[in-house]
């Protein structure tokens, strides 16, 4: 008898239908499982099998065939024992094979039939719902909440297959609802208020907050560079609802999906400077997404960022401009989304000293060019702000009272500015900061005093920005007037602006 079961699988943060075929046929017994398997799909025969018997249920000695259609794509992962056990029950008579309609399945199985967590289920239950609205999608219980932000599509969660097997036998699948969401925003244990000074630094980091503006912080040793950047999500707007699910689709394709993105916290990833290029950007013989696109929607911070390789964060060049990664492989090519604010945080020299009052540098000029060009012109071209921090006097550290204000304070005014920003570029696609509007675009639709553009003509010039740089220092004075509720961009904000060019420091 043959049985053909619906489930699906995960490619990039995408999802496409599995057509799961079982064939029992009189034979020496045996399994073969067709359709481009790998890795844990061949291995699912025998947790299948033990499934099967340790769940009451008997396996015939036959010869079962699997085929996995569509049957030229490469298949990976555990989601697929949950189908192939309903088939071979189909296929030998101890399920009805109209139990199986109209129903999606997709789950893990331990040897004593449990239906364990897998990959990708929000991906799954988006296409589900796309593909076949109505339709009932058979998930593991770890993954009912995650599945359950997709709300076309009813869902169903039992614990075993057997609980499964005799709800499909009596025609009384449980469907599964969440309870309305009760969830409120994250309370960070962290706040700006714990900084003493560094009011030049705060403030450049309220600005990149409110236009996801790309920022590096240079100082010496000490100087506080991580814990300002450690604070930068507590002054974040949350997620809306589709940023929210593009965000848990991928931590949940990668397998690190955690509490706090599930309830909509924007991520904060910060990898270790000997992280590797795939690691970064994203690969693997079957794709993966990497840092870049586990920041998507958040913050990717590179703490000590003149330590990673050159080739490392010259990666980094067209993620920042296309706000995707395209990981291309002989048999396929993959898209993840990598929108992101890039954060990074460096000493000036080798040693640290250089430029610092009081403090004498041990490094020759030769030591400290070399350095500096671990970061790439055209990288530090795409970095919209370049801001200095330094050292804070240690008689500023004794007292008590916090200085400047507070992550609410600051995240209010965050928060009204992209407010502007989403009503001005409610009309272009994609675009809800100043950070990701074309820069032609702003230059002709955003009101410009002629003072501001006078100066701003005249920076270019003197500083020979490049067309990117000059359209980036019209995107910071333009969050730099909406943090002021400003119609206009002004010449004070377009002073400040020019201050965050690397070459306005020299």
């Amino acid at each position: 008898m043959l049985a053909a079961i619906r489930s699906a699988a995960v490619v990039g943060i995408d999802a496409y239908d599995v057509t799961v075929e079982v064939d029992a046929a009189p034979g020496l017994p045996q399994w073969l499982i067709v359709g481009l398997p790998v890795g844990a799909v061949k291995e699912s025969r025998e947790r299948v099998g033990a499934a099967l018997v340790n769940s009451g249920f008997t396996l015939p000695p036959r010869r079962i065939t699997v085929n996995l259609a569509p049957a030229d794509v490469r298949k990976e992962g555990s989601s697929f024992d949950l189908p192939i056990a309903l088939g071979i029950l189909v296929a030998t008579g101890q399920l009805d094979p109209n139990t199986v309609e109209n129903r999606i399945f997709v789950g893990e199985l331990s040897l004593d039939g449990a239906v364990r967590n897998i990959r990708g289920s929000l991906s799954v239950a988006r296409h589900v719902g796309r593909a076949w609205p109505g339709a009932v999608l058979v998930v593991p219980p770890a993954n009912h909440a995650e599945a359950g932000r997709v709300t076309n599509i009813s869902l169903a969660a039992p614990v075993t297959l057997r609980e499964l097997v005799l709800q499909l036998r009596g025609d009384d699948l449980v469907i599964g609802r969440l309870p309305e969401s009760s969830a409120v925003p994250r309370a960070y244990d962290i706040d700006f208020s714990d900084v003493v000074g560094q009011e030049t630094a705060k403030r450049a980091l309220e600005v990149a907050a409110a236009g996801s503006h790309n920022l590096v912080l240079i100082g010496p040793p000490g100087a506080g560079k991580t814990m300002l950047a450690r604070r930068l999500p507590t002054i974040l707007p949350e997620l809306s609802e589709e940023e929210a699910l593009e965000v848990i689709a991928i931590h949940s394709v990668a397998g690190v999906l955690s509490e706090d993105i599930t309830l909509g916290a924007r991520p904060f990833r910060a990898p270790h400077h000997s992280i590797s290029g795939a690691g970064l950007i994203g690969g693997g013989s079957t794709p993966r997404p990497g840092e870049v696109s586990l920041a998507h929607n958040g913050v990717l911070f590179l703490d000590e960022m003149l330590e990673f390789p050159r080739s490392v964060l010259d990666g980094l060049r067209q993620p920042l401009e296309d706000a995707t990664v395209v990981i291309a492989r002989a048999a396929m090519s993959v898209t993840f989304p990598a929108r992101f604010t890039l954060v990074g945080a460096t000493n000036p020299c080798p040693c640290g000293r250089a430029g610092e009052p009081g403090r004498k540098c041990t490094c020759g000029p030769a030591e400290v060019a070399k350095y500096a060009a671990r970061m790439s012109g055209p990288l530090t071209d795409r970095i919209d702000m370049h801001v200095p921090v330094g050292a804070v006097a240690l008689r500023d550290l004794s007292g008590d009272a916090a200085t400047g204000d507070g992550s609410s304070q600051m995240r209010a005014r965050v928060g009204q500015a992209r407010c502007q920003q989403r009503k001005r570029y409610g009309m272009l696609r994609g675009v809800t900061c100043n950070a990701h509007v074309p820069g032609r675009w702003l230059d002709r639709h955003t009101p410009i005093e002629n003072d501001a553009r006078t100066l701003l003509h005249a920076a270019a010039s003197t500083l020979e920005l490049s067309a990117r740089s000059y359209h980036r220092v019209l995107k910071v004075a333009r969050t730099i007037a909406d943090l002021g509720a400003d119609e206009k961009i002004e010449a004070r904000h377009v002073a400040e602006a020019l201050r965050y060019r690397p070459s306005a420091r020299k």
